[in-house]
């Protein structure tokens, strides 16, 4: 056996996974999945065989929506020699260290079966290429639930920030054509800082969205459904809100804004899984937005303060959150703050809950540093204690990891 470490996301401790040398892997791999929508991951085109098999922007995202349940990846069946590239844009340079697909199981069905081979590229110079070989395997069913196979590394690992992903043929195919289904690829690894995204300001609108948004700086409040209120921060380019409609009934978001001034997204409502949430950017008046501008402050919810890796330090990107979360409590004027820190499941629950009131300690002092007085601000920790969302896919892990503003007086 050998003992490979991998990364931890914000809040969650470094640990060791025991692996066996071979084709499967015993537990899912701890770290942040960089692969994943939830960290920026963003689908674009499709290619190979995907327009005649009609894959869709669905099966896209269903790939890295941090879910590892299997789903069918296209609409119609396809031979064993048929095969469909998936590409995806990172929000910033990422150099792996590995790549994993969890969930390998059959269908006990002679017409479905699970994609059988993975090959996974990078490009560093754009979303066209030219794409360099990262990874790639054959994938065989797994005789145990929560196993994971790793895929084959390529050498000498470069920085890249577009992915193609090619599936081809199936595990057990017993049919001309059959339907193939996948789970999720995992991208383990490094990434540089991303700029906060400008891009959540405006109306969009399209099939179960009707969103508005407001954003200041990285701090964005809006409405969805018409009527319902949410606030939320936004870190690189993913803004990760909150919501609740008049029947206190909550949703969860985890939105991407694309170049194309459109809104790409999931959303979880009343703790159902998440599901895909996009609109296309509309002329319509904003019609339910706050009469104030946006702001941190006394209560707020904040996701955007980011830190090194098992570590208490910030990340200089998180600069623009914590100016807009000082601003909004020298406004609110409170006699005492404390800021607490929540981390996701990941890792030991001890080891968790340190780190976690070590990051709120953290995010304290540069508090102080701007100019709130040291002694009406404390720190505490409630590691993996109080989830807002689920701990089962990245989605609702994202939202796990975050830090609570409370105020006296």
């Amino acid at each position: 056996m050998q003992h490979i470490p991998f990364l931890a996301p914000v809040g969650a401790a470094a640990f060791f996974v025991t692996i066996a040398i071979g084709p499967v892997m015993a537990e899912t791999p701890s770290g942040t999945d960089l692969l994943s929508f939830a960290q920026g991951a963003l689908p674009l085109e499709l290619g190979q065989d995907a327009e005649v098999l009609r894959v869709g922007p669905e099966h896209a995202i269903a790939m890295i929506d941090g879910n590892p349940v299997k789903f069918v990846a296209m609409r119609k069946p396809a031979t064993a020699e048929q095969s469909v590239a998936f590409h995806y844009a990172l929000p910033a340079p990422t150099k792996f260290s590995g790549f994993f697909v969890p969930g390998i199981q059959e269908t006990p069905s002679p017409s479905q079966t699970f994609f059988r081979n993975v090959t996974v590229s990078g490009s560093s110079e754009g979303p066209e290429g030219p794409f360099v070989p990262l990874a790639s395997g054959v994938l065989e069913t797994h005789t145990e639930d929560d196993q994971v196979t790793p895929l084959t590394l390529e050498a000498n690992q470069p920085k890249v920030q577009w992915i193609r992903v090619v599936l081809q043929g199936g595990v057990d195919v017993q049919a001309d054509k059959s339907f193939l289904e996948f789970s999720e690829l995992i991208g383990t690894g490094v990434q540089d800082e991303a700029p906060v995204s400008e891009g959540f300001q405006g109306v969009w609108t399209g099939r179960g969205v009707k969103l508005e948004l407001e954003q200041n700086g990285a701090t964005v409040t809006g409405c969805y459904d018409g009527e319902s209120m949410l606030t939320g921060t936004v870190s690189g380019n993913v803004l990760r809100a909150l919501g609740e409609n008049a029947a206190g009934i909550p949703s969860q978001f985890i939105l991407l804004a694309r170049d194309d001034g459109s809104i790409q997204g999931l959303r979880s409502t009343n703790g159902a899984p998440f599901s895909s949430y996009n609109g296309g950017s509309s002329d319509n008046a904003a019609s339910c937005l706050a009469p104030e501008p946006p702001k941190l402050g006394c209560g707020s919810i904040v996701h955007g303060i980011q830190f090194d890796f098992d570590s208490d330090v910030i990340r200089p990107s998180s600069s623009v959150v914590l100016a807009d979360l000082y601003e909004g409590l020298r406004a609110d004027g409170a006699d005492a703050v404390t800021i607490v820190g929540h981390s996701s499941s990941e890792g030991a629950e001890d080891y968790n809950r340190d780190l976690s009131e070590r990051r709120a300690a953290s995010v304290a002092k540069a508090l102080v540093a701007l100019g709130l007085n040291a002694a009406t601000v404390t720190a505490a920790g409630r590691g993996e204690d109080e989830p807002i969302a689920s701990n089962a896919d990245e989605a609702g892990r994202s939202l796990n990891r975050r830090v609570e503003v409370q105020c006296t007086g």
